[in-house]
């Protein structure tokens, strides 16, 4: 039987191939991607996974991700000034969705076109994290309908009125000459470098 000691690491290859393939291997496959002797060791190592969260069962009886599956451990944290040690072995997981989704039914990705927010760090092609319905505040970064068009501003207010105000001198604040419908408020955003 292999040794639990190494979990972490097939646990590692099951998420590379996921990444891949968009589903687990068959029990036979694992083995081999493991380096495993058996499909019996590949059952073994993937009852402890099951415990542990990371996969599951589905109803015909293939293997699924589980709820710790997309965990992403949280290491240290790096300094932007001066290099310091850093240590990678976090003990804290996280996932993307418990950091960023609130509500999950009512939350949405869209892309960043256009330059008119780079000064709130959103530039075009990043993912915004729209949680739709949610109640914005003056200063909020929101998605917008305007004149039955979507647009990504922050909320201001001013004397005159509410209106949206871009992270961008280049562009001018849009004061709506009806009603201002707020479509959602922006929670995060991410962006892929490689």
């Amino acid at each position: 039987m292999p040794p639990a000691s190494h979990d972490s690491d097939y646990l590692g290859r099951l998420q590379d191939y996921f990444a891949e393939h968009r589903s687990l291997p068959s029990f036979s496959h694992m083995a081999r991607l493991l380096g495993l002797r058996s499909v019996a060791s590949a059952h073994a190592v993937a009852g402890r996974l099951k415990l542990a969260g990371f996969l599951q069962t589905t109803p015909d009886r293939r293997l699924a991700p589980g709820p710790r599956f997309f965990d992403r451990p949280v290491a240290d944290s790096v300094r932007a000034g001066l290099p310091a040690a850093a240590n990678d072995a976090g003990t804290e997981t996280l996932t993307i969705d418990e950091f960023l989704v609130d509500s999950p039914s009512r939350t949405i990705l869209l892309t960043v076109k256009g330059d008119s927010m780079i000064e709130a760090g959103l530039q075009p092609g990043d993912y915004i994290v729209v949680e739709k319905g949610r109640s914005a505040r003056v200063g909020d970064i929101v998605v917008a309908i305007v004149d039955n068009e979507f647009t990504l501003k922050y909320l201001a207010q001013d004397k005159r009125g509410v209106y949206l105000r871009a992270g961008n001198p280049a562009y001018p604040p849009i004061r709506p000459q009806g009603q201002l419908e707020i479509f959602g408020l922006v929670t995060g955003s991410f962006r892929k470098y490689v």
